[in-house]
C-alpha cells in the first residue's frame, strides 16, 4: 500500500492494512461524536490485542483527547516503536496498557474485536486460550458501569470475544457504528 501510494498520481486511502485501520477509527469517532457530549477526557477501553483497529483507535483517542486503555495479555500489547511514535506525535496522549479488567471501571466506551485477525489463523488456538479471560461479558460491562457504550467493528464471533447479552444489549451501538462507517467510508 505504501509503495503504491508513493507512485500513485491520485490519493490513496488506507482502508485496511495489518497495521492500521484508519477508516474504521474515523467511523467510530463519528459514532462517539454523535453519542457523547464531548470526546475530550472520555475513557476508551479496548479489550483484546493491539491489532490494526486498536492501533488506529489509540491514535484517534490521542488526537481527540480521550484516555485510551488497552486491556489484555502482555504479549498482545502495543510494541515500543508504536507507543514511542504515538507519544512523539501526540505528547498529550494518555495511553495505558494493563492485564487487569479493573481498568474497565468508569469506561465511556468498551470496545473489542475478533481474537484472530485475517492472516493470523495459524495463531487461532493460542489466541483463544490467551484472550478468553478477556471476553467482554456482563461481568466486564458491570465493571465498566452502566454508562459504558459497547462497540465492535464487526463481524463478531458471538460468545467468543463478546457474549450475546452484551452485543445485543441497549448499551451496544454496533449497528449504528456499522452504518456510520458505511457513510463515512463513502464520503472519504
Amino acid at each position: 500500500l505504501l509503495r503504491f501510494a508513493e507512485h500513485a498520481k491520485c490519493p490513496v486511502i488506507n482502508a485496511l492494512t495489518n497495521t492500521y485501520h484508519p477508516s474504521q477509527a474515523l467511523g467510530d469517532l463519528f459514532t462517539l461524536y454523535e453519542r457523547l457530549p464531548t470526546l475530550q477526557d472520555q475513557r476508551f477501553v479496548f479489550v483484546g490485542d493491539a491489532n490494526n483497529v486498536a492501533r488506529s483507535l489509540a491514535i484517534a483517542a490521542a488526537a481527540t483527547g480521550m484516555h485510551f486503555v488497552l486491556v489484555g495479555p502482555r504479549e498482545y500489547w502495543f510494541d515500543d516503536p508504536f507507543t514511542d511514535q504515538l507519544q512523539a506525535t501526540y505528547p498529550q496522549a494518555q495511553l495505558q496498557q494493563t492485564t487487569e479488567l479493573d481498568a474497565l471501571a468508569g469506561a465511556s466506551v468498551v470496545y473489542t474485536d475478533v481474537w484472530t485477525s485475517m492472516g493470523f489463523e495459524s495463531e487461532s488456538e493460542q489466541r483463544s486460550v490467551s484472550l478468553h479471560p478477556y471476553q467482554v461479558d456482563q461481568r466486564a460491562m458491570q465493571i465498566a458501569g452502566e454508562q459504558a457504550l459497547f462497540m465492535h467493528c464487526l463481524p463478531a464471533n458471538r460468545n467468543q470475544e463478546v457474549t450475546d447479552d452484551v452485543i445485543d444489549s441497549p448499551n451496544s451501538i454496533v449497528i449504528e457504528q456499522a452504518a456510520n462507517r458505511l457513510h463515512l467510508q463513502k464520503a472519504l
